[in-house]
Order: structure tokens, then sequence, then C-alpha cells
């Protein structure tokens, strides 16, 4: 076990790496954010300057170097901007995008499991047919446009909840969430349901696949020959054997939830990093978007460690078959 996590650590190091260069190139190549930052009216003398502050009139791979430099020590660079560190004004907006997405994760696995787990025990049901076609819509519907229409139906329409910002938060154990409150939850409930209705969909059809597959197995038969009840053959020998590629894919799918809430996070004003990185690219902070950038990198890198370890806990096989190669 410890050679296999010391194998995906390695690994990990150099996908970061890799990524690091990637990310801060393909940045630092697309726009001038001196022309943002100084007068119209300046002359060549202080565009002269502000490209010195910058420090963009080194050559790239300087610029680079000395991003590896601070990155090593925890610093990504100052907003041009905010003149505050890049890495501080995220971690600033991480909460509130986190809340988001394990809100989102949590409806996805306590929605789409259950409805997936009906819709594979009960293929020809009529109710399971509304869940697959359900699901369906949810692969479908644009994330912007649902976000929109939610807005219009229970904030403005019926007045139900409210359409932007995070509402009032509350600490609990040294956490500082919007969950603990209930204006809180009245301002989260919208964001996290339209965040979580594509996970919800690929939970049902991961669950549903995994259940009639499940079904027809040998030790599945063989446990209905030894007389155990259904509900045990379904928590015990069914439910365990599909939660290693639901647990796979919803782990990370999470990483998708923080990467890709930008949408959300715009329509419903919510205060989180996504807000942050769309704002940061308009007026060209470069610092602020290779920052965000190599925080998701980081997320999703995590994320395929614990779902390889988790996974390498719930099938051996895995491991095993790393050590041989």
């Amino acid at each position: 076990m410890t050679v296999f996590i010391i194998r995906r650590l390695l690994q990990a190091l150099v996908v970061v790496f890799l990524m690091s260069v990637i990310v801060f190139f393909g940045v630092n190549v697309v726009g001038d954010p001196v022309y943002m930052l100084v007068s119209p009216d300046a002359d060549q003398a202080e565009i002269q300057a502000a490209i010195e502050r910058l420090g963009l009139d080194k050559p790239i791979w300087e610029q680079y170097l000395r991003f590896l430099d601070g990155a090593r020590q925890g610093d990504l660079g100052l907003s041009f901007i905010f003149g505050e560190p890049a890495l501080k004004l995220i971690l600033h907006h991480m909460p509130a995008t986190l809340e988001l997405a394990f809100t989102a994760l949590f409806l996805s696995v306590v929605i789409g499991i259950p409805l997936g787990l009906y819709a594979g025990l009960f293929p020809e049901n009529p109710i399971s047919k509304a869940i697959m076609a359900g699901s369906i819509l949810g692969f479908s519907l644009p994330t912007f446009w649902v976000g929109l229409m939610f807005i219009m139906l229970f904030a403005v329409m019926l007045g139900w909840l409210p359409s932007t910002g995070r509402g009032d938060t509350a600490v609990f154990l040294g956490i500082e969430s919007s969950l603990f409150t209930r204006d809180g939850l009245s301002h989260v409930l919208m964001p996290a349901v339209n965040l979580a209705l594509l996970k919800i969909s690929l939970a049902i059809r991961l669950t549903r696949a995994g259940v009639r597959e499940a079904m027809g197995q040998d030790y599945v038969k063989f446990a209905r020959a030894k007389g155990l009840s259904t509900r045990r053959i379904i928590a015990v020998h069914v439910l365990k054997n599909i939660m290693i590629p639901v647990v796979t894919v919803m782990g990370l799918e999470f990483g998708s939830l923080v990467a890709f809430s930008v949408v959300t996070e715009s329509i419903f004003a919510w205060p989180g990093m996504g807000k942050l990185l769309i704002d940061a690219i308009i007026q060209l902070d470069r610092p602020i978007v290779v920052a965000y950038l190599m925080i998701i990198v980081l997320f999703f890198v995590v994320i395929n460690l614990a779902v390889d370890i988790i996974y390498s806990i719930l099938d051996p096989r895995v491991r095993l078959q790393d050590h041989g190669a």
C-alpha cells in the first residue's frame, strides 16, 4: 500500500509541474494587462514604468522561474488590480465555492443514487422510465438557462427564494458557512440544485447501470439461493460492488463542481472563486487567473489521489496490478 501511494504521489508531482508550465505560458501570452491599468492619456514613460513594476519587462522564461520560486514559498504573485497576493484573494473566496460544491455533491448522492437504484431494480416500472427521462433532461438542459428559469420561477414569480448572494453566515466548529443559518440555506438552495442537476443525472445512470449488471451476477443468484432477503442482497452484495465506479466518478466530478461552478456563480452572484475568475479575465489580471487554475489543478490531483486510494481499499486488485506493472 505504501509503494502504491508513493508511486501516485510522484505521478502527481509530475502532473502539477507540467500543468504549471502549460498554465503559466498559456495565460501570459494572451493580451496586454498594462493598458488595462494605466490611464488612456499615459505617455510612453508611464507605460514603461508600469511594465517594469509588474515585472513584464523580463523574458517569459525568467518570469516563469520567478513564479516557480514564489510558488515554492506559497506566493503565486500579486494581483495587478487589487495589489494583494493572488492566493490570498482566492482563499478568501474559496469557502463560498466549496460550500456550493459540497452541497451540490451531497444533493447528487442523496438524490441520484436512490433514484438510480430504484430504476435499476424495477426497469419496466413507469416511475423508473420517468426517472430515466428526467436524467436525459438533466444532461441536456444548459446550466445558464436552468439557472435563469429558477430565478424567474422561484424568486420573481413565487417569491419563495432569494435570487442572488450568499446570505447570512454562522460559525460552527470553527467553520463559517451559510449552511448554518436559515437565510443562508435559502440562498444556497437554488444555485446548489442548478449546479447538481448534471451530477444527479450522472449518478442515476451510473447506479442504474451498475445495479442492472450486478443483479445478473452469480454471487447475487447464489445469495438468493441461500435464502437471503432482497433487502440484504441489495445492501450487502449489490451496493458494495456498484459503489466502486460510483465513488470513482463522483469523486472526480467534485473537482468539476469546483472548477466549473463559474456559470452558476455568475448567474446567482455567488461570491466564490468562479466570479473572481470572471472579473480577473475581464481585467486581464494574470496572477489571479494563474493562481486559480493552479489551485484547480491541485484539486484534481488531490481528488484523483484520494479516489485511487479509496478504490484500492474497495478493490485490492488495483494496487496488486499497479505493483505488477
